[in-house]
């Protein structure tokens, strides 16, 4: 593997990253930490060496083997970059965000056959697994259409992936939720069970970060009309049916956004959506996605 420096990096490809809202350090960071998963402590991928020449090029093709949106892809590319340093070239890259079918070429990647062996389970953990929360995304918001309603992530996140999932819910067209616990409040049961009510918990988050924006989970018609006198603007309305979702936007008339959660499934989506709520919070984006089949298929010369 090069130990080029992060600077040593396609500049291109680091502002690309940056555009996208990400952070090109930490996402350099995490590649490192990944590639020395595979290379521990400067190791050698000891089948590559023993079976291909030193000298031998040879092409990679990603494809997609399924129907989906494609996220990641720039990541990957910065994993070759690294494992290969200038002595790669990447073409024919779809922009993420780009609705596939099977057998779309959605990468090309040139260089010496070694080292696109050895970097491409890494870059292809990287992009399938955000093609996945894309892909996952994209259905939401398909189901969605026509409504009001927008497909929000969480924060229920892999450890350290948090920026990169959250991208790509982006690319499939969702919306991201707060970060972190610094952003913004997030009033839960256990919040308002420990203030002593709604109301007593709403009041001392606003009390303590005025600036804030604060959000209040609530349980029940009679939580949210408290929360409503008092001005909060910002509820979620967990684990509601649909009929008491509608009565609850009938009852809030737009003085405030209204976000849906809890046990809620695709095949659930429209009819949620059609109660008039503004959001719709769905954990299983981050923790429970698929994978998005991409396959790599190494050609010489």
């Amino acid at each position: 593997m090069t130990t080029a420096p992060y600077d040593a990096l396609p500049p291109a490809l680091l502002d690309e990253l940056s555009a996208a809202g990400l952070d090109p350090r930490a996402v350099h960071a995490l590649v490192l930490a990944a590639l020395e998963e595979d290379l521990p402590h400067g190791g050698a991928d000891v089948t590559s060496t023993a079976t291909i020449a030193a000298h031998a090029r040879g092409t990679g093709v990603f494809a997609a083997r399924e129907p989906g949106v494609v996220a990641g892809l720039g990541i990957a590319a910065l994993v070759f970059a690294q494992v290969l340093g200038e002595d790669v070239e990447v073409t024919d890259r779809l922009p993420d965000g780009t609705r596939v079918v099977p057998g779309d070429v959605v990468m090309r990647v040139a260089g010496p056959t070694r080292g696109l062996l050895t970097a491409e389970r890494t870059a292809l953990n990287l992009a399938s697994h955000l093609s996945g929360v894309a892909t996952a995304t994209a259905a939401w918001v398909d189901a969605l259409e026509g409504t009001r309603a927008r497909v929000l992530d969480t924060r229920k996140t892999l450890p350290s992936y948090r920026a990169l999932q959250k991208y790509a819910v982006r690319c499939g067209g969702g919306v991201n939720h707060r970060f972190s616990l610094c952003d913004m409040a997030m009033v839960k049961d256990n919040h308002v069970v420990a203030a002593g009510g709604v109301v007593p918990a709403y009041h001392a988050v606003r009390a303590a970060h005025p600036d804030l924006r604060v959000e209040v989970e609530v349980t029940d018609l009679d939580q949210l009309r408290e929360l409503l006198q008092v001005g909060c603007t910002e509820i979620l309305l967990d684990n509601m049916d649909s009929p008491t979702m509608a009565e609850a936007v009938t009852i809030t008339a737009g003085r405030a956004t209204l976000e849906a959660s809890g046990g809620l499934t695709l095949e659930r989506a429209r009819d949620v959506a059609k109660t008039g709520v503004d959001f719709i919070s769905v954990g299983a984006l981050t923790h429970s996605v698929r994978v998005f089949d991409i396959g790599l298929d190494l050609q010489d010369g």
